[in-house]
């Protein structure tokens, strides 16, 4: 496991460089993808589907980068895009076209919908933190303007 998360943290690294972060960025990036990945094995370890994990992740990924964000003064798709990259469905999609080229219709129909499903879970879970977010910055600028 610690393997893992140390080779995820180090891709991301990568990633990160490819998508151009800034370089004083990037060990967060890697930080907050390295975290999607550890929180993805713990819901996966502990009999949790893929579904779920990529869901949890993602939220956790969409926090932090928020959060990252704010402490760092940097946009928070610094964080997110490269962050984001342990919970992308690779294996889902890799399988969909495996089975459609091996006229595997059925199988292939099914692992496009597992990934649409795993895409739908990272959409809605950046969603919801992101209106989080927005909702508590506008709560907390009209309790500033009530004191003031």
């Amino acid at each position: 496991m610690i393997i893992q998360i140390l080779s995820v943290f180090a891709v991301v690294a990568v990633f990160s460089f490819l998508l151009e972060v800034p370089r004083h960025f990037v060990p967060y990036s890697a930080l907050v993808g390295a975290a999607a990945w550890w929180v993805y094995l713990l819901i996966t370890g502990h009999g949790g589907n893929s579904l779920e994990a990529a869901f949890l992740s993602s939220l956790m990924v969409a926090l932090f980068s928020h959060l990252l964000a704010r402490i760092k003064k940097a946009p928070v798709t610094v964080f997110l895009v490269s962050g984001i990259l342990p919970a992308v469905p690779g294996t889902s999609i890799y399988r969909c076209v495996y089975y459609l080229i091996q006229d595997a219709t059925d199988l292939s129909i099914l692992y496009l919908i597992e990934t649409l499903q795993i895409a739908g879970a990272i959409a809605m879970a950046i969603f919801i933190m992101d209106s989080f977010f927005r909702l508590f910055l506008t709560y907390q600028s009209r309790r500033a303007k009530s004191r003031s």
